[in-house]
């Protein structure tokens, strides 16, 4: 799997391992839990089983587009056989340009979740929620709206374990 994803500033990525962390010390599944040195709140602007594109290629064609504000939304629970917990990032015109930007310039097939109409930009808090604790869970999360900026595309190779920074 290739993704291009978003980083956060400084106080968003503070304000998300927050989260990260009232999870985990509330016994909650959490990203916190995720010691890898590439797990850093992010956005999933694109994810493909390929990106056809070179990093060369990416990086300058959406450089342009950076920084954007990010305004992280209200908490939700995405269904499914592992429940998901994550921040919402508000949607608007500048974001909805750069992942059309994404899918276009890096010449990929996005995966169903990060095509055109339907993706869903968010911050992922926590992966493998039970079902029965979906509400303790978000009763955690309750206080939405932080105003941050993303400056940095990366792109990140799960084959390969690395991450590299476009812009």
């Amino acid at each position: 799997m290739q993704a291009l994803e978003l980083l956060l500033d400084d106080d968003t990525d503070a304000v998300v391992r927050a989260e990260w962390a009232a999870l985990r010390e509330s016994g909650f599944p959490s990203q916190a839990d995720h010691t890898g040195e590439t797990n850093a709140p992010h956005v999933t602007v694109l994810a493909a089983d390929h990106l056809p594109a070179t990093d060369d290629e990416i990086g300058p064609a959406l450089a342009s587009l950076l920084p954007m504000p990010v305004r992280l939304g209200p908490a939700i629970a995405f269904p499914g056989r592992r429940i998901v917990l994550a921040r919402l990032v508000v949607v608007d015109l500048r974001l909805v340009q750069l992942h059309d930007a994404a899918v276009r310039v890096s010449g990929a097939n996005p995966t169903p979740l990060t095509a055109p109409g339907r993706w869903v930009p968010h911050v992922t808090l926590a992966r493998c929620i039970p079902p029965s604790r979906v509400g303790d869970a978000l009763a955690l999360l309750r206080v939405p709206g932080h105003d941050g900026t993303a400056a940095v595309l990366r792109h990140w190779d799960s084959d390969a374990r690395r991450t590299t920074t476009l812009t």
